[in-house]
């Protein structure tokens, strides 16, 4: 009897264990997703918490649904590793804790996670940028991650088995909503996991597909643009100086937006560049020029060889291209050709953009040296004078094709003197910046004046790309979205002596125009591998553009409609530039026609675009 009395104790016992270890395997994976949700939904709440968000039902399923998702396929993984190395799944797990944490602070600033476009540029030229963002604040929001990463799994493990199961469901529920409901709520990729995000970015977004096809005809008519045909071939015999001007947006300048400045253009209580306002008196100034790319180098390609870029496609791989540059056709010409830059041409690749594109000098910040040195660069001074000596050096008579990239605009948007805007915000800096390059232009063509050569040099000076500052919610910098704040730049031909009076073009242009309208002022005839037209040619042309460093986002300028697609999504934006210039009104959903249309054009512009490159 004691026996049996024993084994049937002992059979008890061993089936509350075995159901014990039962509860725990079920357990254990929803412990770690639930740990992780608390991690990245801090995360997200810390990013979004300044934010305007939508006003929807599906709000929580939208910005939470990948981070659920996420959570419930890594817990249990992380509680499978933990079976057999305990310390490799808790390793894994603080990292996790840890890469939430410095996406914080990552994308309060530019409204994007980690992405593999933003790894990579994020290079040594950029180091007084990330200081910039070295602040108490984001390092206490980094720490209140952490700190919940460390507590979650203790605070976790109290929760009951047949409560914690049903919440690792319920987090199933919002993951697989996620999906479903993933179009109907505006996020501006707010919405991503920071680790699926990285993923994604490291994958192709677009698929090449071979299209012949003219994707800048537009079926509006063209406005009423003063005839340039008299101006074919009028600069034959003279110089050429090509400037860049770093992180310009045409909104801050009052020469682009007359209205929104009641003074004067030289005013410098309004205008952060005088000097070239005073310039544009006798000039071309094109109303609505477009970069292709809000970015310097793979914008600085798209104008030397007036080819766009294409998505998924390094430098390397675009300096392969067979077309040839501004600085190639010009130096078969007899011109002598070099481009300075205050920055530093390792950045992003830049050096296989200009390596054997035809120019006979190249300098940057460190053959240039300065008075005053950045990581990004040097004084726009030093660069000044260093050309001024380049040009003192030729052979009399000889023809010169000089191209100037300054850095004055770009971010942390220090100088080394004072501006006279009072610096209140970062836009203030930023303005103060763009006056201290303005007053680099002057000394230049103080200098060109001096050496009698002004009146005969044809001066192309364009804005590279523009640069935010919260105009659309979470939109700063320049490189992650298609605004006007962030593509919308100033062009400006000049030809003192030649050009008398302002004359304005109301079409839209983009930057690959620039390069054959040049060599058509010289009387040289426009290579076929070019992309862009000559600004001559009087025709209605659409500019496209797009960007890939976040969200895969294409768009198109076409007349007075502004078109913003992101891919792989049904997200779209349509507005009416002339009667809402500041992009407020989405008018999508009212002309679905014209959304199909576009969307369905730069979708295939990027596969044929893309296809260009492949070999």
């Amino acid at each position: 009897m004691l026996g049996l009395t024993n084994t049937a104790t002992d059979r008890t016992y061993l089936g509350k264990e075995q159901r014990k270890s039962v509860a725990i395997d079920i357990t254990a994976p929803a412990r770690f997703a639930l740990s992780l949700i608390l991690v990245f939904a801090l995360a997200k709440l810390l990013v979004t918490a300044h934010r305007h968000l939508p006003g929807s039902p599906w709000i929580a399923f939208a910005f939470f649904g990948q981070d659920a998702l996420f959570a419930i396929v890594t817990g249990p993984l992380l509680a499978l590793i933990a079976r057999r190395f305990p310390l490799a799944s808790w390793s894994i797990y603080l990292l996790l804790c840890v890469y939430a944490a410095f996406n914080v602070p990552l994308t309060r600033a530019l409204s994007s996670p980690l992405t593999l476009q933003i790894w990579q540029a994020a290079g040594g030229p950029l180091a007084d940028s990330i200081k910039h963002y070295l602040t108490a604040t984001n390092f206490s929001l980094m720490t209140a991650v952490l700190f919940t990463g460390c507590i979650s799994i203790p605070l976790v493990k109290r929760i009951p088995p047949h409560v914690g199961t049903p919440l690792a469901l319920a987090l199933l529920l919002l993951g697989a909503c996620a999906a479903v409901v993933a179009n109907r709520v505006e996020t501006s990729g707010l919405d991503r996991n920071p680790v699926l995000a990285f993923v994604a970015s490291s994958f192709p977004r677009v698929s090449p597909a071979h299209t012949s096809f003219d994707w800048r005809k537009s079926d509006l008519a063209p406005l009423a643009d003063p005839d340039l045909s008299s101006l074919r071939g009028s600069m034959v015999d003279r110089n050429v100086i090509v400037i860049a001007l770093e992180s310009t947006a045409a909104r801050y300048l009052p020469l682009f937006r007359p209205s929104a400045c009641a003074s004067p253009p030289g005013n410098l209580l309004r205008d952060p560049m005088p000097t070239l306002s005073a310039l544009s008196q006798d000039a071309l100034v094109v109303d609505n020029a477009y970069c292709v790319y809000p970015e310097s180098i793979k914008g600085l390609f798209s104008v030397l060889c007036s080819r766009y870029p294409a998505f998924d496609t390094s430098v390397e791989r675009l300096a392969r291209s067979r077309a040839p540059s501004m600085a190639e056709v010009l130096g078969t010409r007899g011109y002598r050709t070099a481009l300075f830059h205050s920055g530093r041409f390792m950045y992003l690749g830049m050096d296989s953009i200009i390596q054997n594109r035809g120019f006979d000098s190249l300098e940057d910040a460190g053959a240039i040296s300065g008075n005053f040195n950045s990581s990004f660069g040097v004084d726009e001074p030093s660069t000044v004078q260093r050309m001024l000596g380049w040009i003192d050096i030729r052979k009399p008579g000889d023809k010169f094709l000089l191209m100037y990239l300054p850095i004055a605009g770009h971010h942390p948007y220090d100088t080394s003197q004072p501006g006279p805007f009072p610096v209140r915000t970062d836009q203030d800096r930023y303005l103060n910046s763009l006056y201290y390059g303005d007053r680099s232009l002057g000394e230049l063509f103080t200098g060109l004046k001096q050496r009698q050569l002004l009146t005969n040099t044809l001066f192309f000076i364009y804005g590279d790309h523009g640069e935010a500052f919260g105009q659309h919610d979470g939109n700063y910098a320049h490189t992650l979205f298609l605004y006007e704040e962030n593509i919308h730049v100033p062009l400006i031909i000049a030809a003192p002596g030649r050009l008398s009076g302002q004359t304005r073009l109301q079409n839209p242009v983009s930057l690959i125009d620039l390069t054959p309208t040049l060599l058509d002022f010289l009387g040289i005839r426009v290579p076929r591998a070019f992309q862009g037209s000559s600004l001559i040619d009087h025709q209605a042309r659409r500019s496209l553009f797009y960007t890939d460093y976040s969200l895969p986002l294409v768009g198109l300028r076409d007349g007075p409609w502004k078109f913003i697609a992101q891919l792989g999504t049904k997200r779209t934006q349509l507005y009416d530039l002339a009667a809402d210039p500041n992009e407020k009104t989405n008018l999508s959903l009212f002309l679905p026609d014209r959304v199909a249309g576009y969307r369905s054009r730069l979708q295939n512009w990027s596969a044929a675009q893309k296809a260009l490159y492949r070999n």
